[in-house]
């Protein structure tokens, strides 16, 4: 290769493995010559004896950090880019960076080729930029240095505004909360004026609304009006059907970009693409988790006079992929547990919520069910287990139908086949997470019977998952002492009774007797309180 083209790139990082792997990485391309320092003293050593194409530095290093190496490469030679790389950006050091003459901002972990990219876009800019302060005229040159002034100024907003959605994630607390705050910030950085995230998978059959936010007035003191979605409840169940048939266009569509989870702009809404009336321009991101489309994020301008560009895309786009960056990065850390958790937590409050009657129905079985465990000295991990998966073993049911599930009157056998597929769609929503193994299990077989005539494998005895059959007793406990939207709940001795009755047929012996135990103790009065 001609020696004129090897670029020369100075790495500096107090991380000496990073270093020999990144050298390594460049080595091999064969169009770069690699010098490395392990801070901004030595860097700035071979600065005044090398000649140095780029830097890519560290921002926090020992003697001398990133943005003061920055700073003093600028005043040696302002030609040399600078590319600042961190594992804690902040809209702060973002500023200094620029400042300080930085032409690049790359987050840790970076690919490396990320980073290759980055340094070829700056090697280019490099080249103009030296083009325009030696060749061109200076009328020329004003105009060019002018444009890149705007651009700069672009890019600085850009920054601010990509450092803005990292940030405003970054500081998330769990998975509802990140889906909240992406639909906010499309509210507030894009002419939206409406935002919905949906949960939907190849378990779920239609998309699932999580939460949405809403662009008000100008006038208005508050200029987003924020909600958690809550599907209909018994009391508007006359409707449900309508607004079934109005959604269902719109569901199919969503399901289309989801199964594609290629990112849609709708600039107007015209053909080929036919959106609902009313919608002037549109936007669909996919979400996905571990390469499998977990959520949807939709935008949309109603009745004004504005449309989606490009840009807005973009925005959507990096939400999208920072929203999955940091639920991913839960999944690595301690905190995954507790964050995945409250998001299908919420899912489950959303769902009881389209009947009043269920509310709280899944925490009351979890309860119920670490009760027996205790009673039957489970370990404090089996405690766990059972706990999660109680208080999601009904998730399946986002897959039932609202005229299906707050029928006030008998189910058709087609009815009771759709209801009875709850706990495979429960399992295989759990499974696609790729986490709670055990759980998942449990969620599946809560509805097996003693004598092998429940659902969905026809389990008997042994062959049941102790846990589910644990489960299975807690679950029938609460739905018999619970008032429903088609009858009301029993009294206790009749929820007793009835469970002891089914002792070998569709319970566990064993279960049901600790079940009677735990109750004549009075450890039950929370969940049977002693209704005559």
């Amino acid at each position: 290769m001609n020696p004129e083209t090897i670029e020369t790139i100075l790495l500096v990082d107090d991380d000496d493995a990073l270093l020999e792997v990144l050298s390594e990485y460049f080595k091999l391309k064969g169009r770069y010559r690699i010098i490395t320092a392990s801070n901004g003293m030595d860097a700035l050593s071979i600065i005044k004896g090398e000649t140095v194409n780029c830097c890519v530095t560290d921002i926090n290093m020992p003697h001398m950090g990133g943005l003061e190496l920055a700073e003093q490469i600028r005043k040696i030679d302002n030609t040399i880019p600078v590319i600042i790389m961190t594992g804690f950006p902040s809209l702060t050091n973002s500023i200094k960076t620029l400042q300080n003459g930085v032409v690049d901002f790359l987050v840790k972990p970076v690919q490396f080729d990320q980073i290759e990219l980055s340094i070829q876009r700056v090697f280019q800019q490099r080249k103009l930029f030296i083009e325009n302060i030696l060749y061109k005229k200076e009328a020329e040159s004003k105009a060019k240095l002018e444009k890149l002034n705007r651009e700069l100024h672009l890019k600085v907003n850009e920054l601010n505004i990509l450092n803005r959605i990292m940030s405003d994630l970054t500081e998330t607390s769990s998975g509802s909360d990140v889906f909240r705050r992406v639909t906010e910030m499309t509210i507030t950085l894009t002419p939206a004026t409406e935002a919905r995230f949906y949960i939907i998978n190849e378990a779920s059959k239609h998309p699932f609304e999580v939460t949405s936010a809403f662009k008000q007035p100008a006038d208005h003191h508050n200029s987003i009006s924020h909600k958690i979605s809550k599907p209909a409840t018994s009391s508007d169940s006359k409707n449900i059907s309508d607004r079934n048939e109005q959604r269902s266009v719109l569901n199919e569509f969503l399901q289309t970009i989801a199964a594609d989870g290629i990112p849609l702009l709708v600039a107007e809404n015209h053909a080929p693409i036919q959106l609902p009336t009313g919608i002037c321009s549109f936007i669909a991101v996919p979400l996905s988790i571990q390469e499998k489309v977990f959520g949807l994020l939709t935008a949309a301008i109603k009745n004004d006079n504005k449309f989606f560009s490009p840009k807005d895309l973009y925005y959507t786009k990096f939400m999208l992929k920072r929203a999955a960056y940091v639920i991913e990065n839960w999944a690595l850390y301690e905190n995954i547990y507790e964050n995945l958790l409250s998001t299908l937590y919420a899912l489950v409050n959303a769902l009881e919520a389209r009947d009043s009657y269920t509310q709280q129905h899944s925490i009351r079985v979890a309860a119920l069910s670490t009760v027996l465990g205790k009673e039957m000295n489970l370990t404090s991990e089996e405690l766990d287990i059972l706990n999660v998966a109680g208080r999601l073993h009904d998730i399946g049911k986002i897959g039932v139908r609202d005229d299906i599930l707050l029928k006030k009157g008998s189910l058709t056998s087609e009815e009771i086949l759709e209801i009875e597929k709850h706990p495979l769609t429960g399992a295989n929503i759990i499974e696609q997470l790729g986490l709670w193994e055990r759980e998942q299990i449990i969620i599946k077989h809560h509805h097996e019977r003693f004598d092998g005539k429940g659902y969905p494998d026809g389990l008997q005895r042994n062959n049941i998952p102790f846990l589910a059959r644990i489960m299975a007793v807690a679950d029938a406990c609460d739905a018999m002492a619970s008032d429903r939207v088609y009858r009301k709940g029993l009294p206790s001795d009749g929820v007793v009774e009835i469970i002891s009755e089914e002792a070998g047929l569709q319970f566990d012996p064993d279960v049901v007797n600790v079940f009677k135990k735990v109750y004549h103790q009075g450890s039950l009065k929370l969940y049977l309180p002693g209704k005559k």
